[in-house]
């Protein structure tokens, strides 16, 4: 089963997210990985199988930031491979989704008919991508962020990040 953990804070968020996604290590997992807000961007590193792989990944390639999201998963959509592991995302929006979006083929030939371009095999990366394109359009992270949530359709926990919004 998923599990997502987040943390907005003034210490490295890294440490803290992946204490957090070790404890979720019980649940059972396929992949994993963690975003952070860097210098107003964000950065996310991802890896498939264990959580040591993304610890030796994170080792090669730290990601500061004190604002951050991680998440362990057990794929529905997609194989377990490091482009299909959470968080998705843009350069202006990072997601970690628990559950099912149940409409997501519909909302995925949408996006797709507007330009937005697809990585992944996942229900996840939907709504990193509808937030994006709220986002393109004008709208604030929170409207964005509602906009897209009232779109989907099953049962889910969403945690985001915004480029530019550390602290929140």
């Amino acid at each position: 089963m998923c599990g997502i953990c987040g943390v907005v804070g003034l210490r490295h968020a890294t440490p803290i997210v992946f204490e957090g996604l070790r404890r979720l290590e019980y649940r059972g997992y396929d992949s994993a990985g963690i975003a952070t807000l860097v210098d107003g961007r964000v950065e996310r590193r991802r890896a498939a199988g264990k959580l040591d792989n993304l610890g030796r990944l994170l080792e090669d390639n730290p990601l500061a930031g004190t604002t951050g999201i991680g998440h362990t998963r057990w794929a529905t959509h997609g194989a377990p491979t490091a482009c299909n592991a959470h968080p998705h995302g843009t350069e202006r929006v990072a997601i970690v989704h628990n559950g099912i979006i149940e409409n997501f083929e519909t909302l995925r030939r949408e996006l797709e008919a507007v330009g937005q371009v697809f990585q992944t095999e996942t229900d996840s990366e939907t709504i990193a991508l509808m937030v994006d394109f709220y986002l393109t359009q004008g709208y604030a992270p929170r409207e964005a962020a509602l906009n897209t949530l009232k779109r989907l359709e099953g049962a889910y926990a969403v945690a985001m990040i915004f480029a530019g919004h550390e602290g929140s």
